[in-house]
């Protein structure tokens, strides 16, 4: 009898150490080192946007007055010079990744992952259910993240970003949006799922994709920044446009063949269906037709 009692005594041990070797929630291991993936949007991601191509995003009038009036020798002044990314735009840059995470030393379960590139500041989300700060706390590039498992899948919500950019063509991004991350991980490949809502600049939401392969060979160096000073501006001009003078504005449109309407953007832009006013504007032309278009 007591040799029965102490086997399942062992018994039951065993099954008490096994459960507390897995985590409650599911954890996937976001960390190492990811390559971008450039298979869409490379233009617009390394070289940069055009001037005046605001088609796709969900802007309102107020996004296009701050952006037509935009100067890309803005990036000249100093205090633009070493400016990071903000976390939402950060990720569709042409930068490697490093991701890399915090563990509670008692449970191994996950209570941070740090997201840091090439040009950008260290990048929290925090899994540990500390408290949001209130809305007049300060704000960051990086904003403040924190994370939840869904499955697989993290998702992340990011609060208290300073002022940013959704295309780097002067396009704004307020300090009021949120910012909603899903990251997802097959294997050696890395999926960002980025949704921008902001209650100023935009009239829906704004979703983007990223996606990153697992590279065992990266190292993300650091990124000592200097600024340049530039002797040709005279001291205190900030580059601009006054509100309708700035005539690099069609060159995009009339690169491309496109009716200036269109490249203003707008949420219509965003949709198939626009494709059937493009026509209307355009003509019956051959190159009228779009791919997945029937005759």
């Amino acid at each position: 009898m007591n040799s029965w009692c102490a086997r399942g005594r062992l018994f039951l041990a065993v099954l008490v150490l096994a459960g507390a070797a897995v985590p409650a929630n599911a954890q996937v291991d976001f960390s190492g080192e990811w390559a971008p993936r450039f298979h869409e949007d490379q233009p617009e991601r390394v070289p940069g946007p055009q001037l005046g191509d605001y088609l796709g995003l969900p802007v309102n009038d107020a996004a296009r007055l701050r952006a037509d009036s935009w100067d890309a020798s803005m990036m000249t002044l100093p205090e633009w010079q070493c400016r990071p990314h903000s976390a939402d735009y950060i990720w569709r840059g042409p930068s490697p990744l490093t991701i890399r995470k915090e563990e509670n030393p008692l449970t191994r379960e996950i209570t941070a992952f740090h997201a840091e590139w090439l040009r950008s500041i260290d990048n929290p989300v925090y899994l540990d259910g500390r408290p949001r700060p209130p809305d007049d706390a300060l704000h960051s590039w990086g904003g403040f993240a924190t994370g939840k498992w869904e499955g697989d899948m993290l998702t992340v919500t990011v609060t208290h970003l300073k002022e940013g950019y959704i295309r780097r063509n002067g396009m704004p991004r307020s300090d009021q949006a949120t910012v909603t991350e899903h990251w997802l991980r097959h294997g050696d490949f890395l999926t960002i799922v980025i949704i921008v809502n902001d209650p100023v600049y935009l009239t829906e939401p704004f979703i983007r994709t990223t996606d990153y392969q697992l590279d065992l060979h990266q190292h993300v160096p650091p990124y000592p920044c200097e600024m340049v000073q530039e002797v040709e501006r005279p001291k205190g001009v900030v580059p601009h446009h006054l509100f309708g003078t700035n005539n690099d504005l069609k060159e995009f449109a009339e690169r491309y063949g496109l009716p200036f309407e269109a490249t203003r953007g707008g949420a219509e832009t965003s949709y198939p269906d626009y494709r059937r006013k493009l026509k209307q504007w355009m003509g019956p032309t051959p190159t009228a037709k779009f791919p997945g278009e029937v005759n």
